[in-house]
């Protein structure tokens, strides 16, 4: 009789656990039980690893085998687990204990030749072991780049299990982190490709400067996705603890490039406007995927056709928009994956979408029913509403307008602004900062906050509509290099609400 035990790590959203993997050889006819709520792909497992064992022209013990995957209660999903099952039955096997194979954390999927490939999830999973006090990983030789990503922890790559028990003897040396984990930012679409729709490039711009939600309503044509695919190109770089966040949720999903996993820039997600609500928000079976609204994180998600998606996805939108995160419940319990994502959504005024609205063949009704399905408080969490028009003969051949290169100069020194002025409250963008603390401890002299007024009288205008647009008028004050909003920034702010007001 005799006992091998080795470690992996357990992946549920962005969290991980640390895995206990026991193998024990005792008497009896020849069998394999598994043990410790595997699911389907781990009960494959136990195929997969006697395979790559004999393969690896290594004894399978001919005998009864137990092999038990703790805490028991943990629901355990996919083949992440088949290199640590298989090294705790080859310490089994051979009776020894083995040091490294105590002060290492394992990860990976065998083939049935004894190859490593690569898993999703390993970024999560290094982190989760570097924060319980591991000292080493092994991961796939294919996901070392991503697993380099983690500082503060040895990072090895193996890419046979033959390879590996020679390293965990003392013989045979692994392959050690890369350092080339960066990778060469992406052309970036320019802002001189639109042609005209100067408001709506204007709008894009300060959207870009306060993290401020934007809907674009027009005929088709007009570029409107053009404008919402120049946004990511104004916004800063990700930081480095946003870039690991935003890397690790792609790892979960499976997008990352195996050469260069690091993602710097903040992403853009455009989802198909026949979306479900688990495309949208995530889910699935086994282990929940993460869903657009959080592949957006730290980036743009922008919502084309949004007339045409179904009413309970856009609802579905709300939460995140709210909270962050998106919270989806599991048989086992609840997975959580950050969404904190920069909303742009676009729209026809109809569903005839004719170029010239003298020719539009709608009625009221249908106009109304076709953008009924953008819900009163969908709507008030978008703080920027422009309304596109086809351009005429004479924009055509105007000048250009400024680059991104010109605006993503100005979008940063404004969020510089911002930046200093709320970091004492603990705050980074203008569409983080209360209603209460604008009123109060930022409050405008009264001539300013006149339209406010005005406003709020002929009640199109609400107290958390207020805010929205006071959020707006900064924004504009910071662009425009002032200390503080006047009464034009309040103006123009007012004007990119939607026309009659939302409560």
């Amino acid at each position: 009789m005799s006992l091998g035990r080795a470690y992996s790590v357990a992946v549920t959203a962005l969290d991980g656990q640390i895995v206990e993997i026991e193998s024990h050889i005792g008497s009896g006819l020849p069998s394999i039980t598994l043990v410790g709520l595997p699911d389907a792909a781990l009960q494959e497992a136990r195929d997969r690893v006697r395979a790559a064992i004999t393969n690896s022209r290594y004894d399978w013990p001919m005998t009864r085998l137990t092999m038990a995957l703790s805490p028991a209660t943990l629901p355990k999903v996919g083949s992440v687990y088949d290199l640590a099952l298989a090294m705790s039955v080859l310490a089994a096997a051979a009776k020894k204990r083995w040091p490294r194979l105590e002060k290492t954390v394992l990860l990976g999927e065998l083939a049935l030749d004894g190859r490593v490939r690569p898993v999703k999830g390993i970024l999560p999973a290094v982190l989760a072991a570097k924060r319980e006090g591991w000292p080493a990983a092994v991961v796939p030789a294919g996901n070392l780049a991503e697993a380099s990503l983690v500082d503060g922890i040895e990072v090895w790559g193996v890419r046979t299990l033959g390879q590996l028990k020679s390293w965990m003897e003392g013989g045979q040396r692994l392959e050690p982190r890369t350092t080339s984990a960066c990778s060469p930012p992406a052309p970036v679409p320019d802002l001189t490709d639109v042609v005209g729709q100067s408001e709506a490039r204007y709008a894009v711009e300060v959207a870009a400067a306060g993290g401020h939600h934007l809907m674009l309503t027009g005929p088709p044509g007009v570029g409107k996705t053009m404008l919402a695919q120049r946004l990511p190109g104004l916004l800063p770089s990700l930081s480095e603890s946003e870039a690991l966040e935003v890397t690790a949720i792609y790892s979960v999903a499976g997008l990352l490039s195996g050469d260069a996993p690091l993602i710097t820039r903040p992403p853009f997600v455009a989802p198909h406007h026949t979306s479900s609500v688990a495309a949208m928000v995530g889910g699935g079976s086994g282990m929940a995927r993460p869903g657009a609204v959080s592949r957006a994180h730290r980036g743009v998600l922008f919502l084309d056709e949004c007339a045409e998606i179904g009413s309970n996805v856009l609802e579905a939108l709300r939460t995140p928009l709210e909270d962050g995160e998106i919270r989806l419940a599991r048989r086992d319990g609840v997975a959580r994956y950050p969404a904190r994502f920069q909303l742009i959504l676009a729209a026809n005024p109809c569903p005839c979408a004719r170029p010239d609205p003298r020719d539009c063949v709608c009625t009221g009704h249908e106009k109304r029913r076709y953008l009924g399905k953008l819900s009163g408080p969908l709507l008030d969490r978008v703080d920027l509403h422009v309304r596109m028009h086809s351009l005429r003969a004479g924009a055509i051949v105007a000048k250009d307008g400024e680059s991104t290169d010109v605006v993503r100069e100005r979008v940063a020194a404004a969020r510089a602004t911002a930046a200093e002025r709320w970091r004492p409250h603990g705050i980074g963008t203008n569409v983080e900062v209360s209603g209460s603390l604008l009123r109060r401890r930022f409050r405008l002299s009264p001539a300013v906050m006149k339209p406010f007024e005005a406003a709020l009288n002929r009640g199109t205008l609400s107290v958390r509509g207020m805010d929205r647009t006071l959020r707006v008028a900064w924004t504009l004050s910071d662009l425009a290099g002032r200390t503080s909003p006047t009464l034009e920034d309040v103006t123009t702010a007012l004007s990119f609400r939607p026309a009659g007001g939302l409560p």
